[in-house]
């Protein structure tokens, strides 16, 4: 074993060490690796534990929200302790407990263009766990215009979906759905089945290490659907589309900041985080 690894490391990523298709090398390209999630709520929090547990280098948190007592049901990453406190501050210490060996940089903020510029080219991936069409919107074109892949999944009552988009070329958000859906009930309103984001957050924290490893068959060009009632999964391939705004090949979205993004969807979004 290298001596570029602690005692405490190899002890730590020993089962990864001996996995085929990762090892060494592998966790190696994780400790390497840097990934901006964007939501760290109910689909965020477990994509964050399980990153920072993986060994990923370095994790941008980007949460404007406060830790409420109705989060508590399904955002694992907090305690009735947390309650009025930043996410993305409580976030950065409870991984870095999990972790001490990683870089956690917190961005206690709303994600917008402005951000977005500032902070995107410096990560590899970006981790989509938001609850609104603007913010969904905005990753996906920020993902495209600074070419880095994007894993973004949402849930509703008791149902999920993840993929990953613009990775290697393959179909972005926009060529899956060029406009918002209808108007939905918000969360609050509808309601969100409390495991639902740890199983949906766990297969986009899935999708995002092999995305970083370079292993086996990511959900490019195609979205998972899970259906929690009837314990089912569906897999719709969908294509890139040729006339899609931002990725296309006469592509009219060319700055996020000349996109007015809070106009995308009026009214709330009908997906939870």
């Amino acid at each position: 074993m290298s001596e570029a690894w602690t005692r405490e490391e190899i002890a730590r990523y020993a089962r990864h060490f001996v996995l085929p298709g990762v090892g060494e090398a592998g966790q190696r390209r994780l400790k390497a690796s840097r990934v901006l999630v964007i939501g760290a709520g109910g689909l965020g929090s477990p994509v964050l534990l399980y990153l920072a547990a993986a060994g990923v280098g370095r994790i941008g948190v980007v949460e404007s929200d406060r830790v409420e007592p109705s989060n508590l049901n399904r955002q694992v990453l907090y305690t009735e302790a947390d309650v009025g406190q930043s996410k993305a501050e409580v976030a950065r210490r409870r991984l870095l407990a999990l972790n001490p060996h990683i870089e956690v940089v917190a961005y206690p903020e709303r994600f917008t263009p402005e951000l977005a510029e500032r902070i995107v080219p410096e990560y590899d991936l970006l981790v989509d766990a938001s609850d609104n069409f603007p913010t969904r919107y905005l990753a996906n074109d920020a993902a495209v215009l600074f070419d880095r892949p994007l894993v973004q999944g949402a849930i509703y009552r008791f149902e999920g979906q993840l993929s990953v988009f613009h990775h290697r070329g393959g179909p972005c958000y926009r060529c899956l759905f060029r406009r918002p859906p209808r108007r939905q009930p918000a969360c609050s309103e509808a309601g969100v089945f409390g495991v639902l984001p740890g199983t949906v957050g766990a297969l986009m924290a899935t999708e995002a290490l092999k995305v970083l490893l370079e292993l086996g068959e990511v959900l490019s060009g195609k979205l998972l659907l899970y259906d929690a009632l009837e314990a089912g999964f569906r897999t719709l391939a969908f294509p890139r589309d040729p006339g899609c705004p931002v990725c296309g090949e006469r592509p009219t979205i060319r700055s996020l900041r000349e996109q007015n993004y809070e106009d995308v969807c009026q009214g709330p979004s009908g997906v939870e985080s």
